[in-house]
């Protein structure tokens, strides 16, 4: 049986932080990898970079993406996941600070599957935690990874 990952991809080390004590708090045992810039996400998610030599098909559970990050933004990480037959099914859940309608739609038209505003303090952050780990973590059913190779 796979390990339910969960890549958190997030620049802010106090939200990084927070999202672990958050998990650990909840006694969500999902081991947790961060992408502190978009470049990083996408690396780790194919296998590229950083991550050369990593099993791109073994995915993780869930994405948890910041949109305001360095290199490359969150919105651009969720065009190339969707873009890309290998990783566009999988569960991409926005969790940022930002305010912006703007952002929340241009998310929702890229296909994200949830769009969350961080809560500023650790009671209302760790709760939402634990909502989005029993939801996406133990709940939420996602499609079988299919490989090029399997289709061809």
């Amino acid at each position: 049986m796979n390990k339910k990952v969960v890549l958190l991809v997030e620049d802010n080390p106090d939200d990084v932080e927070l999202a672990l004590r958050a998990f650990k708090k909840n006694k969500l045992l999902n081991e947790v990898v961060v992408a502190n810039d978009g470049v990083e996400a996408l690396d780790y998610l194919f296998g590229t970079g950083v991550y050369a030599g990593r099993d791109p098909g073994a995915l993780p559970q869930l994405v948890l993406l910041d949109l305001k990050l360095p290199r490359v933004d969150g919105l651009e990480v969720l065009r190339q996941i969707r873009a890309d037959e290998r990783v566009k099914f999988l569960p991409v859940v926005i969790l940022t600070s930002s305010k912006e309608e703007q952002d929340l739609l241009q998310s929702y038209s890229l296909h994200a599957n949830s769009y969350i505003r961080k809560p500023v303090d650790f009671k209302r952050f760790s709760e939402a935690v634990r909502q989005l780990g029993l939801y996406w973590l133990v709940l939420n059913e996602t499609p079988p990874v299919i490989l090029k190779d399997e289709r061809e």
